[in-house]
């Protein structure tokens, strides 16, 4: 059966979460191939299985001013941020080579797609995520973190690439858990970013590559989505 990758456009995060789960069971019966969803989503912190809720650290009424919904998600980690401007990927895909190496796949697609827009890129294994130094001795800054769920040996969740996302928001959280680490973005190393469709095309044939997979691209509709919440096409981008 073929692999497939989906742009989605902007979907809310607990749509998405239900559409992965969906589509693990449909893998796991045979009745679905794997997929790579691509999308960016509505502001929400989401706090993983090992999270700290302290380490959400705006006021419930402020994070409600500014409408960032919370959420508890199964994947591994702590707390990040996710909202408009930054490039989601959920690979809904069987692991052959453990889970290591399923995260070393996302990031040495994702470093090469970087790279390619002249920012040099690193994997952290201790830290999971794509670090880039900061001159002048200052810290390294995460541009893109990573977190996925097993089960029966397919993964759900995957990664977030800050494009042009408000780094400001990650001022609300303690991000991923790692006090006084900088987040940063392609726009705040000046890479003049591209449209989230247009680097989602990136990112697939990058992990078609890391992978070792022939990812197709498929409509939203070929997703039969709406049941989970996605009303396949609706929140699509323009490129």
């Amino acid at each position: 059966m073929y692999a497939r990758w989906v742009w989605l456009g902007r979907v809310p995060w607990g749509a998405a979460a239900a559409l992965q789960e969906r589509l693990r069971a449909e893998v796991l019966a045979g009745t679905a191939p794997e997929t790579l969803l691509l999308l960016e989503h509505d502001p929400v912190i989401t706090l993983g299985r090992s999270a700290d809720p302290a380490h959400v650290t705006a006021s419930p009424a402020l994070l409600a001013a500014r409408g960032i919904a919370v959420a508890r998600t199964t994947r591994g980690g702590d707390v990040t941020y996710h909202g408009p401007g930054q490039l989601v990927g959920y690979p809904v895909v069987r692991l052959r080579r453990g889970v290591i190496v399923h995260m070393r796949s996302m990031a040495d697609g994702l470093t090469e797609v970087l790279a390619a827009r002249g920012i040099a890129a690193r994997f952290r294994r201790t830290a999971p995520g794509l670090w880039v130094d900061a001159p002048d001795g200052e810290p390294a800054a995460k541009i893109c973190a990573f977190g996925v769920h097993v089960q029966r040996r397919v993964s759900i969740h995957g990664f977030a690439l800050n494009v042009a996302t408000d780094l400001d928001a990650f001022r609300l959280i303690v991000p991923c858990g790692l006090p006084g680490a900088p987040v940063t973005s392609m726009q705040r190393l000046g890479v003049t970013p591209p449209s989230l469709e247009t680097l989602a095309v990136e990112v697939a044939r990058a992990f078609a590559w890391t992978f070792e997979t022939s990812f197709e691209r498929a409509p939203a509709a070929s997703l039969g989505a709406r049941d989970a919440g996605v009303e396949a096409g609706a929140h699509a981008i323009a490129p």
